[in-house]
């Protein structure tokens, strides 16, 4: 399928590994010009050899308070323009019941007001060019426990159906996508091969830990003019671990 987005623009977070690396990767492949953010430089380097020439590479700590100017400007400056924006930058981990208003703060900057900053900078040439793609990798709405995260990501499903409701009539659209299991640097980190094993047979119906690249399918696909009538939505790649139908 010809997904019409050769051409097109695109910002890219958190894009030095695992899912926003993937994401990056694939649009390439889709011929868009792309900017991506990370914090690790080096890794943005070793994927814009990956990708070839043209790759506008910002390098910019989220927790900066002045990030989400930074990072718009530099991608303006670097691509003229940024037809697709993907907010892939963000990190969880369980708070304690007496987690801090620092780690708190922490938590809702990292996954959703830097997200939001960035976003409203870049709503107006948006709207100006009536065509814009917003994709937001989010997270599950089934906590274990107390995370900052969680609630950033709802959040952020929050926030992104209102934008999606106020931006439509500009021919702009707004979708999350919460990951499940997908393989990357935090998920090998975090869980050992015997509990991924026991949670691929137990818990996801699918058998397996999903892969970078099945989420980045789908962003590729909600970026493009095929995907102009969905909108609002919060589409789970998760091999069907969630386990509510809604």
């Amino acid at each position: 399928m010809d997904l019409q987005i050769s051409g097109k623009t695109a910002l890219v977070t958190g894009a030095s590994a695992g899912i926003g690396r993937a994401i990056a990767r694939a649009l390439a492949a889709e011929s868009v010009r792309l900017a991506v953010v990370a914090r690790r430089r080096e890794l943005l380097e070793t994927l814009q050899s990956e990708i070839g020439a043209g790759l506008v590479i910002i390098q910019c700590d989220f927790m900066r308070e002045d990030a989400a100017a930074s990072i718009a400007a530099a991608a303006l400056a670097g691509l003229g323009s940024v037809d697709i924006l993907i907010n892939n930058a963000g990190g969880s981990r369980k708070f304690e019941l007496d987690a801090g208003e620092a780690q708190w703060d922490e938590a809702m900057t990292l996954n959703f007001t830097r997200h939001r900053q960035l976003t409203h900078r870049l709503l107006e040439p948006m709207i100006a060019r009536k065509w814009g793609r917003i994709v937001n990798i989010t997270g599950k709405s089934e906590p274990e426990g107390i995370n900052g995260a969680f609630c950033a990501k709802a959040a952020m499903h929050s926030w992104s159906k209102g934008l999606s409701r106020d931006i439509g009539k500009h021919g702009i659209t707004v979708n999350c996508i919460p990951p499940g299991r997908i393989v990357s640097e935090q998920i090998l980190r975090n869980y050992t091969p015997e509990y991924r094993k026991w949670q691929s047979e137990h818990e996801i119906p699918a058998g397996e830990y999903g892969q970078p690249e099945d989420l980045a399918n789908l962003v590729c696909f909600l970026a493009s003019p095929r995907a102009r009538y969905i909108t609002g939505a919060v589409i789970p790649v998760d091999g069907g671990l969630r386990r509510y139908q809604f």
